[in-house]
């Protein structure tokens, strides 16, 4: 388990999750008393209502679970995504580096932290040595 020391019990476990993606680190909120790892942070465990949570620092491999094209007007198309991570949880985002036409259920994908104005998100890419499933 990721030991967070910078932060105290004070802190929301979300304000927790947003430090960690900005120092670089995509840890998830992980159960003391039953194990489980949860997304989205919070004070208490979904699974068996602890409160005692300590932070684990994911792989950050995953497979798309869901995906849908986003096209703004006048802007480009986007993927959103569900991908569920090997450690298991699941969790939405965007895949990143491949056209949003392109992104399929089964595809492989690992986590990259994107630095934005309104603070840092994980992303998803696939890596070069996979392809994307017909």
């Amino acid at each position: 388990m990721l030991v967070v020391t910078d932060h105290t019990d004070e802190l929301h476990p979300e304000a927790v999750y947003q430090a960690l993606l900005e120092q670089g680190i995509f840890a998830l909120p992980q159960c003391e008393a039953c194990g489980r790892l949860h997304y989205s942070p919070r004070v208490l465990c979904p699974f068996c209502g602890s409160d005692s949570l300590g932070w684990s620092e994911l792989s950050g491999d995953g497979t798309v679970y869901s995906t849908s094209t986003i096209t703004p007007r006048g802007g480009t198309a986007y993927a959103v995504v569900l991908v569920d991570l090997a450690e298991g949880p699941r969790l939405m985002s965007n895949v990143v580096g491949l056209p949003a036409d392109d992104v399929r259920i089964g595809t492989r994908v690992r986590a990259r932290i994107d630095a934005r104005p309104d603070g840092a998100v994980p992303v998803f890419e696939v890596p070069d040595t996979e392809a994307t499933p017909s």
